[in-house]
């Protein structure tokens, strides 16, 4: 199921860029639809014997991961005069905002954390770090007010708090997979640092906060 999950994870990839790309009539998104469907049905006909439970695992990884990053196709893209036109200043604020946040919060929370988020999940989270992040998260957010014009003062702010509350969410919920899985990294291409999937967690669920705000106020 490995494979078919690095396939599905490409194809959407692929698809949404092709889409915001306006390279593919957006109808064809409708296709991602079909992505649970066939990783269920080849894991029903596959040769090995492995429960069901391996593929839904597969479908929830694919949408988990890949989305997100297929997301970025269309925050990277903005629409002009009807044609789409590559426009990467705006990924390039919200990944400003989300580096900003991670560091503060490790640093705040390093330095004064003594009141825990949740110790169950994370015992290393507090809301020290939680809320030194958030300040300098939306401290660069009005720094991008003024370095990316894509989005208004108020919005980029409205980003920035988005990152905070949705990317602290991811961040439990991967806490909270590695420590269901029993394993202590997600991965070994980063060892020490938590997986490969430590270095991203953040945006897995920020990513499509904001690509839901930034559609609503009319960037696409």
């Amino acid at each position: 199921m490995v494979k078919s999950g690095l396939t599905a994870a490409i194809f959407m990839f692929a698809l949404f860029y092709l889409t915001s790309s306006k390279l593919l009539h957006p109808r064809f998104l409708v296709l991602t639809a079909l992505v649970p469907v066939v990783l269920l049905l080849v894991d029903l006909f596959s040769a090995k014997n492995t429960s069901f439970k391996s593929g839904l695992i597969t479908v929830a990884g694919v949408f988990y991961v890949a989305l997100p990053f297929s997301l970025l196709n269309y925050i990277e893209m903005t629409i002009g005069g009807g044609e789409a036109m590559f426009y990467p200043w705006l990924l390039a604020g919200l990944f400003f905002i989300i580096w900003v946040y991670d560091s503060a919060a490790y640093f705040f929370g390093n330095l004064a954390g003594k009141h825990k988020i949740c110790v169950r999940i994370s015992p290393a989270k507090s809301w020290e770090g939680m809320i030194g992040g958030a300040v300098f998260a939306v401290l660069m957010g009005i720094g991008n007010s003024m370095l990316f014009e894509v989005l208004s003062i108020e919005s980029w702010i409205i980003v920035a708090l988005l990152v905070v509350v949705f990317g602290t969410a991811s961040d439990f919920f991967e806490s909270k997979l590695k420590r269901e899985a029993g394993v202590k990294d997600s991965g070994n291409i980063l060892p020490g640092h938590g997986g490969i999937l430590d270095r991203f967690d953040t945006l897995l669920f920020a990513v499509p906060a904001v690509f839901v705000w930034i559609s609503l106020v009319g960037n696409f």
